[in-house]
């Protein structure tokens, strides 16, 4: 390999429409990893409504701590979808440990961050996705090539601030692209 590695931690990826894989349809994937060993990134925009924080609680806490905030659980990619993670705001460390990604994002994958947020503790901005994305040596880079994938800066409020339904969009509009323009239904001719 020559010439410098391209390293897209800490930014978003985005699903262009023509994209192979259904489960990435629409979606925007936040890269914690990157390197020449493959990547690693969470979807930030794929709820799955059927699951809550409690629910999640009680199948890794012995005890549920009360509640006091709800927090949508994510589909954060089809691997390990047993696995959580949270990804927050960088103003939480957890005692165990937290991956601070760059750019005021963090990432905590370990039981004391759940208590935390459950019980008011956490971070100010979080979100709970089970399961990740992951990519082998230069498949990322392939696919990236294959225009599969667009790059944009992770801002705080593209990860967190915004409803699930409008952050691929804005994703695409903070790269100047209209998503109305992508849409494969466009037919033009």
């Amino acid at each position: 390999m020559t010439g410098q590695a391209m390293n897209l931690t800490g930014k978003l990826l985005v699903a262009m429409p023509g994209m192979g894989d259904a489960r990435f349809a629409h979606s925007v994937v936040y890269l914690s990893a990157h390197s020449e060993q493959g990547a690693m990134g969470l979807m930030v925009n794929k709820p799955a409504p059927e699951l809550r924080l409690s629910d999640v609680l009680e199948q890794l806490v012995d005890e549920t701590p009360p509640q006091t905030k709800s927090l949508v659980v994510h589909f954060g990619g089809p691997v390990e979808t047993g696995r959580g993670f949270v990804l927050h705001s960088d103003d939480y460390r957890s005692a165990i440990e937290t991956l601070v990604v760059g750019d005021g994002i963090a990432l905590t994958a370990t039981r004391d961050i759940l208590e935390d947020i459950a019980s008011g503790k956490g971070p100010e901005q979080a979100q709970l996705m089970l399961g990740y994305a992951g990519w082998g040596p230069g498949q990322l880079e392939g696919e990236i090539a294959q225009n599969g994938w667009l790059t944009c800066e992770a801002t705080l409020d593209l990860v967190f601030g915004l409803p699930d339904a409008e952050k691929w969009g804005a994703a695409l509009q903070s790269l100047g692209i209209d998503p109305l323009s992508l849409s494969a239904e466009a037919g033009r001719a």
